[in-house]
């Protein structure tokens, strides 16, 4: 079974998901230029991933920057149970990004997220792999990228530089051709 493929400019799927605080996803007024233009939805593979905690940890860190830069929004999301979810921001001491638990395996497929299947340890047995969503204040994607392995990820400064760019020149959401 093959993921869809998301297209800029385009509604993005719901995401409806408790978050590891309290509340819920709905809470965050997503893709509404909330805060910001833009928010950024960050898909995370788990407790069991070491660049996820250096990505997460530095978002949360930078969550100052992102708003400064027009993203008001910022949400991690995984497939992880709330038990494992309650310890990434435990042991990784998130602080500010919210994030949310519980993201089936059709959600992430109507993402277009890749999945993968446990092979070492501490993996859970399905879970996503890495995707960084940019959404526009309509609830459209204005910008993905994914991942098939844990690598590879933009950086947060690119992230920055790429959303200033398109504010200051007006530049539209491309790739949808």
């Amino acid at each position: 079974m093959r993921g869809m493929r998301l297209l800029p400019t385009q509604p993005v799927p719901e995401l409806d998901l408790a978050l590891v605080r309290g509340g819920t996803t709905g809470d965050l007024s997503l893709g509404t230029g909330a805060g910001g233009r833009f928010t950024m939805v960050v898909f995370y593979r788990g407790l069991h991933c070491p660049i996820c905690r250096q990505q997460l940890t530095e978002l949360d860190r930078r969550l100052g920057d992102l708003k400064a830069a027009g993203i008001g929004r910022v949400l991690a999301v995984s497939m992880e149970t709330q038990e494992r979810s309650d310890q990434v921001v435990d042991q990784w001491h998130l602080n500010s990004v919210p994030v949310a638990y519980g993201l089936t395996e059709a959600a992430a497929r109507d993402w277009g997220l890749n999945l993968s299947q446990a092979i070492n340890d501490g993996e859970p047995a399905l879970f996503n792999e890495p995707g960084v969503y940019i959404l526009d204040q309509d609830r459209t994607l204005f910008w993905a990228s994914t991942a098939t392995m844990p690598f590879g990820r933009p950086a947060i400064d690119e992230i920055i530089t790429g959303v200033r760019y398109a504010q200051e020149h007006n530049y539209p959401a491309r790739g949808a051709a």
